[in-house]
């Protein structure tokens, strides 16, 4: 009896209903939407990620921040880039009470167009440069005269080196970041250390911390303290170079290691522990196709390379570019022929592990 009650209650007022097929259509336009934004977030997530590995960042304005919303990387994609790709790192220093920037490591990183590998240059903080505006002074004093005092503006920091760097080198500039001694710490503790194979015993002249030669995992603290150093080296800044060459590899390697590179989620969520300090900058190519060409690298061990400078001048703090081999390296970089010069130069490798 009650269920022929019920089925006479809807049959009554069937004709109320509303047509189901506006309403599925409307559920599966939902639907699709949702997938669409995942797989761009996705996307999104391993070009943030994968440039974090490189210390790299992601969005496309300089001197913006990475911004929390992903969303931002849901443009429409374009095709993958071809020719050869530059990178410019910047490591500053400064801290609360030292409000001031000066860009102590400068790397370019160069990926080639046929995407064997990935070279990893150097180029000295007591260079002397030319920068617009400021006369001749040495490369790290780029970032300051940028960035400006005592509220130091970190993207115009970079985008002034970015001048200096590709009127020196002759290249196009296609990405970069300014990284603080925060965001390295962050990174490295994500990725719970990095390993640093060391070619001698280093001293540390902030915290009196020894790390032996040899390899050693360090946690984010420990790889900032060796980062740092440059007194007591012999050879210097050149040497802090070298080991800021060392702990990009490392980090290279112990992110591939821990399967990083292929998991998009696990890249996104790294990189997001460090967005609120990382600056990024642009040439206006999109970052994200930019990345398309990481996986058509043949390896992701990198070569590590200094730009060859003479001895000191006479005032004992700036240097120049080697007149005898300088030209040809900047050459080979600027015509995409280093795995020849390395080749015709294998006593000019820095090691990276």
């Amino acid at each position: 009896m009650i269920e022929d009650d019920l089925r006479a209650a809807f049959a009554r007022h069937e004709a109320l209903a509303p047509p189901v097929g506006p309403l599925r259509s409307a559920i599966d336009r939902l639907a699709a939407a949702r997938r669409r934004r995942r797989r761009r977030l996705q996307a999104g997530g391993a070009a943030l990620a994968l440039l974090g590995v490189l210390g790299i960042g992601v969005p496309h304005l300089m001197p913006d921040r990475v911004a929390g919303d992903a969303t931002l990387l849901a443009e429409p994609a374009g095709p993958a880039p071809t020719g050869a790709l530059n990178i410019l790192l910047l490591g500053v220093d400064g801290a609360a009470e030292r409000p001031y920037r000066l860009a102590d490591s400068v790397l370019l990183v160069h990926i080639p167009a046929d995407r064997s590998r990935p070279y990893l240059i150097s180029l000295p903080r007591d260079l002397a440069v030319s920068i617009p505006g400021h006369g001749t002074d040495k490369l790290n004093a780029a970032f300051l005269h940028g960035a400006g005092e005592p509220r130091p503006d970190l993207g115009r920091g970079y985008e002034l080196t970015r001048r200096v760097v590709a009127d020196l080198t002759g290249v196009r500039v296609n990405a970069g970041a300014v990284l603080t001694y925060p965001v390295l710490r962050r990174l490295t503790d994500e990725v719970h250390g990095v390993e640093v194979c060391l070619p001698r015993e280093v001293r540390s002249f902030h915290t009196k911390r020894v790390f032996p030669s040899g390899c050693q995992r360090l946690d984010g603290a420990a790889s900032v303290d060796l980062l740092r150093q440059r007194r007591g080296l012999p050879e210097g800044g050149l040497d802090r170079d070298r080991h800021a060459q060392l702990f990009a590899a490392g980090l290279i390697r112990r992110l591939g290691e821990q399967g990083v590179l292929t998991d998009p989620v696990r890249l996104f969520a790294l990189v997001s522990t460090v967005n609120a300090d990382l600056v990024l900058g642009s040439d206006g190519t999109s970052l994200v196709d930019l990345l398309k060409v990481l996986p058509d690298l043949g390896s992701v061990d990198p070569v590590g390379l200094s730009l060859p400078v003479g001895p000191p001048d006479d005032l004992g703090w700036r240097l120049s570019p080697d007149p005898k081999e300088a030209p040809a390296f900047l050459a080979a970089l600027r015509e995409d022929r280093l795995a020849q010069w390395v080749a015709q130069h294998p006593d000019r490798v820095n090691r990276t592990r």
